[in-house]
């Protein structure tokens, strides 16, 4: 029996780079995928690419009301929602505090954490009529420090971290564990592409070569602990934390020469 046999999942941002890995696995895994997301071509490409237990439903999440439709269509078309991913998630273009327009940081926030916070307010009602499940938002190693030039997103990212661990605390005893993965850098346009008004991306300025993993992550690397955390295997976890960045936090490692 594979792991999510006549389970329901719900993944934001669901035909992403990311996304479109953890969809494929949960999938793969026998799951019923509902792919949540604004770009309706990539979402309905991706859903008939993998047939009948699959389902684009178009997700706003910065949207009360259009939480509520993806939710309602989940449960509609299998019958419950047992796994909620919240992975949605966008970068601002690179700026100091004194130079990022408002306009800016709240659409950050209203993505990255609103979003996260109406998709907990919404899916819990229908995972706790599942008789209880498993949330996962997807942060960032950039929710345990400070980085330069990138202010709304950091913010969005250590707010999640504090809306991960009440959500465990409110949602418990209903039997729906609440957990946050921290990716470190992964290989995705997110990484590979800037920034919406910015000119460069992320990876043309980052190397990985000083750490104790010299790699990008992937994002099966993300996918393979996500799969474990809403899967039985993981029953007694909530309200953790998981850094999965090669070692980014860490510093630079001893080179193998001085080792």
């Amino acid at each position: 029996m594979r792991r999510f046999d006549d389970q329901t999942v719900l993944v934001t941002g669901g035909a992403g780079g990311q996304g479109a890995s953890h969809v494929r696995a949960f999938h793969a895994e026998g799951a019923n995928v509902v792919i949540g997301g604004i770009d309706a071509q990539r979402g309905a490409a991706l859903a008939d690419e993998l047939g009948t237990r699959a389902r684009f439903v178009r997700l706003d999440v910065a949207d009360e009301s259009s939480w509520s439709a993806a939710v309602l269509a989940a449960e509609s078309a299998f019958g419950a929602l047992n796994v909620l991913v919240n992975n949605a998630g966008v970068q601002n273009p690179p700026a100091t505090i004194e130079s990022t327009d408002q306009a800016t940081w709240s659409r950050i926030l209203d993505i990255n954490l609103t979003g996260a916070f109406l998709g907990i307010k919404i899916a819990a009602p229908a995972l706790r009529r599942a008789a209880g499940g498993a949330i996962v938002n997807i942060a960032s190693t950039m929710a345990l420090g400070g980085t330069a030039h990138y202010a709304p997103y950091v913010a969005s990212k250590w707010a999640l971290r504090g809306l991960t661990r009440t959500a465990a605390l409110e949602l418990g005893r209903d039997h729906i564990r609440v957990n946050a993965i921290h990716p470190g850098v992964i290989a995705t346009p997110f990484i590979r592409e800037p920034a919406a008004g910015a000119t460069a991306a992320i990876a043309d300025f980052y190397s990985p070569e000083p750490f104790a993993i010299p790699r990008l992550g992937e994002p099966t690397d993300v996918t393979r602990l996500l799969l474990f955390l809403t899967s039985s295997d993981a029953s007694f976890i909530t309200g953790s934390e998981h850094v999965i960045d090669g070692g980014l936090l860490l510093g630079p490692a001893l080179q193998a020469e001085t080792a």
